[in-house]
């Protein structure tokens, strides 16, 4: 029986790839893709897939939004994320938010559908390193850390990654949804977190991390 898999990812070339790779396989089938979380969501509610590959980072949305509304709408549906980040506590807050599985994209092509086969069949998957790491912060217990990705809400960290990008409060606001005054309430509760005195401290401190995220 052929699993039904949808894509959601806003790069057209990452989505063809993935479409490649996953019609290479007999038992599996490419039912649908979107490039953001509204027109993927209402998609994914018709098509009702097997599994659901996504990114986190999206133009519009968030992915862990998104997450927890698939899963209060089609619990049965498997998740993977398929991802850029390599830290293992933004693969925490996606488990949180009901993901089964976690990979990153410089796995290779087989090792890709190994993690969709692994997901669709039943079975949590993460990454080797991802995998290690998080058994080491489950053993060991959460650490006192100061690191966004480990003190921040999953909204508050969508605002800080949005801010690291150059992003003003009108376009977080329009882009989440949400009004200007409710971002400045999000933004106030992360300085308090992170310890930071005022909005140019925020600022910042959130291009410093995005910058640190992307390997620069």
């Amino acid at each position: 029986m052929q699993r039904r898999v949808f894509l959601l990812d806003d790069h057209p070339l990452v989505r063809e790839w993935l479409a490649t790779l996953i019609a290479a396989e007999l038992d599996f089938q490419l039912c649908g893709q979107a490039e953001d979380t509204t027109q993927a969501l209402a998609k994914v509610l018709q098509l009702k897939p097997d599994i659901i590959v996504l990114d986190l980072s999206l133009p519009r949305g968030s992915g862990l939004d998104f997450i927890k509304e698939v899963r209060g709408q089609l619990p049965s549906v498997k998740i993977l994320v398929l991802t850029m980040h390599e830290e293992a506590s933004v693969a925490e807050r996606a488990f949180r938010a009901g993901a089964n599985g976690y990979a990153v994209k410089r796995e290779t092509g087989p090792g890709i559908i190994d993690a969709i086969r692994a997901v669709v069949d039943g079975k949590f998957y993460a990454s080797t390193p991802l995998a290690n790491e998080l058994a080491s912060r489950v053993i060991g217990g959460a650490r006192v850390s100061k690191e966004p990705n480990d003190v921040l809400s999953d909204r508050e960290l969508e605002v800080f990654r949005l801010r690291g990008q150059g992003r003003s409060l009108k376009e977080i606001a329009a882009h989440l949804g949400v009004s200007v005054k409710t971002i400045g309430s999000y933004e106030a509760r992360i300085k308090e977190k992170l310890g930071l005195s005022d909005a140019g401290d925020l600022m910042r401190e959130a291009v410093l991390w995005h910058d640190r995220q992307r390997g620069i």
